[in-house]
């Protein structure tokens, strides 16, 4: 199917559920926004069933907390949306979540230590802080007594200047950070270097309601393409 058809579908979809179930307590577009801390407790959505606004937001602060969505939200948005967004692209769980990553494998011959000393370098290089591992194969054979899985370290990093200008703008964003690169065997023993894709494209696409500046896209650009720098060092082996 088509991009467009897709979207046309999307949208036809949306205007059927309003139809079927109008947020009767949703606030009007041109309501006035009332003090943050009630849009953040107020019951009435001022959002459609497919994530299509239905009201302003209030008056944008620096660090302002945006509201807190019910279980009813949440399940309806993913019983409307996500289906169908499955059935569309027509991909099973697991190459939908491959699209949601970037990966590279290590040359042949490289150790899972070679790895990650280039990527290490890299990352002091371009002034990329390591904050911190997670060793989760250890785990899996102390806690669960797997001798079995492959060796699996995540490693965290963070750009701060760039993190704070997202979180200033999108408290929210703080359950993606730090950013994650993660080094892993797969079932051949081969060595894979992965990360989360921040790619823009979805920014771009949304437009001006998000509010992006464009020094905050090219934040997100700017990270996008350290991570990459990092996980190519480490796939080549440039000590």
């Amino acid at each position: 199917m088509k991009r467009p058809v897709l979207f046309a579908f999307a949208w036809l979809c949306s205007q059927a559920a309003l139809a079927a179930d109008p947020p009767a307590t949703a606030a009007k577009p041109d309501q006035p926004a009332t003090s943050p801390a009630a849009w953040i407790d107020a019951a009435p959505t001022p959002y459609g069933p497919i994530m299509m606004q239905q009201a302003s937001p209030p008056p944008y602060r620096d660090y302002q907390m945006n509201r807190i969505l019910t279980p009813e939200e949440k399940q309806r948005w993913q019983q409307l949306a996500m289906p169908m967004t499955t059935h569309m692209a027509e991909m099973d769980a697991r190459e939908t979540v491959n699209h949601f990553a970037v990966k590279y494998q290590a040359k042949l011959g490289m150790s899972f230590d070679e790895v990650v000393d280039s990527m290490m370098l890299r990352a002091n290089q371009i002034n990329l802080k390591f904050v911190g591992k997670n060793a989760i194969s250890k785990d899996f054979k102390a806690v669960l007594g797997d001798d079995n899985a492959p060796r699996i370290e995540v490693f965290s990093f963070c750009d701060i200047a760039v993190g704070r200008e997202i979180l200033r703008l999108i408290p929210e964003m703080v359950v993606f950070m730090p950013c994650r690169i993660a080094v892993m065997e797969d079932a051949d023993k081969r060595i894979w270097i992965l990360t989360l894709d921040w790619d823009v494209t979805g920014i771009d696409m949304a437009g001006k309601q998000l509010n992006i500046t464009p020094e905050l896209r090219q934040g997100a650009l700017t990270i996008r393409d350290k991570l990459d720098k990092v996980m190519r060092a480490g796939a080549n082996g440039e000590l």
